[in-house]
């Protein structure tokens, strides 16, 4: 049986609508790598002109240099073990490396959550990357499961920042801890982690600032929160989420080493991934920082965030090669 039925067969374990979010948010990047790896497996032999371009294919699709680099180095070392001589069978091998490159340990993808008690979740990035959208539907997300559920508006920098987490706390029907703009972040997040012990909370998302023209004063305001919240709650945060604007590629990428260096990050959230053809910057960052993508943003309904998924991911960029293989 091919990679790709194997990963078909995979990914129809999960409901149908999940595999149609995964298609629709990724169809731009999806139309564009195809179209392009379509040219480079349809040459006639397998020879070092046809890696050199597959080279160009992805990082012009924002998989970045090193990344690149390395995935054809491990097609070139499968093709040889396998003594594969018909270069359209290149493409289910790269699919397969792709998603071993995207899962590294399952348990890394999952949300740290506490079974019982407050689960803490801190949320950082730069301004105008989604992340206020991201913490509203991820409340939505939390509170569909029965989850109680609190907001901290930390980001008391933004002109309308804290009106705007409110604007979907109201949407979703959570309670938002606020101070006035220009406040203290830390006593905001410090009040949010008290209210959040006193009505019973389970999870509280924390907002904060995101200037990277100021980076002493953001990294100092990151400390001060980090101290609040481990005074207060030992073991928290829970999850420390980078947001990242994916139309941004390699930028995204820069701000991921930055906020990696500045704190101590547990995952990545890629945001507005229908809006981008260059869907390769979570293979880049999942192998050149081993930070793990949670979750991931296909488009502007509540429910289009959506837990990040290597196969579903794989899947919906090879799905026109897949329909294809099984035309054939």
């Amino acid at each position: 049986m091919s990679f790709f039925k194997r990963l078909k067969e995979s990914v129809s374990k999960t409901t149908e609508s999940v595999t149609q979010k995964f298609k629709d948010g990724l169809s731009k990047t999806s139309s564009s790598l195809v179209g392009a790896m379509d040219s480079v497996f349809s040459r006639n032999r397998i020879d070092e002109e046809l890696f050199e371009e597959l080279e160009d294919v992805l990082i012009g699709a924002d998989v970045g240099v090193q990344t690149t680099m390395e995935i054809v180095d491990r097609l070139r070392s499968e093709v040889k073990q396998r003594k594969v001589k018909d270069p359209a069978d290149l493409q289910p091998l790269l699919s397969e490396i792709l998603v071993e490159m995207l899962q590294g340990d399952d348990r890394d993808t999952a949300m740290n959550l506490k079974a019982d008690g407050l689960s803490i979740i801190l949320f950082v990035g730069v301004n105008g990357v989604g992340k206020t959208t991201t913490i509203g539907k991820l409340a939505h997300q939390y509170r569909q499961e029965g989850k109680r559920v609190i907001l901290a508006a930390g980001d008391t920098f933004r002109a309308g920042a804290i009106e705007q987490l409110e604007v979907w706390g109201e949407r979703v029907g959570v309670d938002v801890i606020r101070h006035q703009a220009g406040s203290d972040p830390a006593a905001v997040i410090y009040d949010g982690i008290q209210a959040a012990k006193a009505r019973g909370a389970d999870i509280l998302l924390c907002d904060t600032a995101g200037r990277l023209h100021s980076k002493v004063n953001l990294m100092e305001e990151l400390k001060k929160v980090y101290r609040v919240i481990q005074r207060e709650v030992p073991e928290a945060p829970h999850e420390t989420l980078l947001v990242l604007d994916s139309t941004t590629g390699q930028n995204a990428l820069q701000q991921a080493k930055w906020f990696n260096e500045a704190t101590r990050l547990s995952g990545i959230v890629l945001t507005k991934m229908d809006g981008t053809a260059k869907g390769g910057i979570a293979v880049a960052i999942r192998r050149e920082l081993s930070i793990p993508v949670k979750w991931i943003g296909l488009g502007e309904k509540l429910d289009d965030l959506q837990p990040f998924d290597a196969e579903q991911f794989v899947h919906a960029l090879f799905v026109q090669a897949i329909e294809k293989e099984e035309e054939a």
